[in-house]
């Protein structure tokens, strides 16, 4: 797993090191916020979201993972199950009772599977959302600001545009890309309304029709969104953006984009979060492209990153 990725992402990753100076604005929320578009969870948006439940059926929207899921280098990760102080078969007399349990030992990098980046996860000129500076923030111990700990549950009215019906196909091509365009387009015949506060998720089919039959190159490159998309996307105010894919942005990049640069525009210039690996083709072939959002992440403090399993509701 940690040899994934070594070949054209690792290389462009290495080309896309190199900060590009420039002006930091300031956000929207004011000079103090560290939350960014989860500002925009309000309950007439909740209750409105709520409408969409016409069914009272729900999914999940988050992969399982484990030590074999395809992640960007070096991220890993390790499940033990012990049973503490069982050793040669003895039993917890103390419960009152001949108990007997199992425990979990996690070692793992967050940032595997189904994931919310939070936004103190990419930047540029060392710089983060809001202005934050790389050595005020950025610590071993955990964020000391922005970390996905501090974001409320986000809520909200969540649709899908289907690019990959789009492009006539049941799954998209490593390194095929769609900007504003072919947002544009696909919204317009699939009937998709996209709207300030609203969770823009994108079917691609990259992890049903790959992540099994071939993960190293499920986990090697990627359909999705290119720079401009991600600048058209983020004129919209969503909530989040995310995608069936492990990354959201076309890797290889389309010509003459930079490596990953819609988390840049999305986290650091808008303050936007990402939604990484949401499986939606279930809720397609439900007939389903609207419905209710709701996310509660693990509250680690001072995590870049969360392993998460969002519900749709609809």
């Amino acid at each position: 797993m940690r040899k994934l990725m070594t070949g054209t992402v690792a290389a462009l990753a290495l080309g896309a090191t190199a900060a590009f100076a420039q002006d930091c604005a300031p956000s929207k929320w004011g000079a103090d916020d560290t939350i960014g578009s989860a500002n925009l969870v309000t309950p007439e948006r909740t209750l409105e979201a709520a409408k969409l439940i016409k069914q009272g059926k729900s999914m999940p929207l988050g992969i399982t993972i484990g030590p074999d899921t395809p992640a960007f280098p070096p991220r890993s990760l390790n499940l033990q199950v012990v049973q503490p102080n069982q050793q040669g078969g003895q039993k917890l007399s103390s419960f009152g009772y001949e108990g007997n349990y199992n425990d979990d030992i996690l070692q793992t990098w967050i940032g595997i599977g189904s994931q919310l980046d939070g936004l103190g996860h990419l930047g540029e000129g060392g710089h983060y959302y809001n202005c934050l500076d790389e050595k005020e923030i950025s610590v071993i111990t955990g964020l000391t600001k922005l970390g996905t700990h501090d974001v409320p549950p986000l809520v909200g009215r969540a649709v899908i545009l289907d690019m990959a019906k789009h492009a006539g196909k049941d799954v998209m091509a490593a390194g095929e890309h769609f900007g504003s365009e072919e947002i544009k387009a696909a919204a317009e015949a699939q009937g998709v309304t996209m709207g300030e506060g609203d969770i823009i998720l994108f079917h691609t089919g990259w992890t049903e029709g790959m992540l099994e039959s071939d993960p190293m190159a499920w986990g090697s490159a990627e359909p999705g969104l290119t720079n401009e998309g991600a600048v058209y996307l983020a004129s919209l105010n969503p909530m989040a953006v995310g995608a069936d894919t492990w990354g959201l942005d076309a890797i290889p990049p389309a010509e003459g984009d930079k490596v990953f640069y819609g988390h840049v525009t999305l986290l650091k210039d808008n303050g936007i979060y990402i939604l990484e690996t949401m499986n939606v083709g279930p809720l397609l072939r439900d007939g389903v492209n609207e419905f209710m959002f709701v996310l509660g992440q693990p509250r680690i403090k001072g995590t870049v990153q969360a392993m998460v399993n969002p519900v749709a509701l609809y």
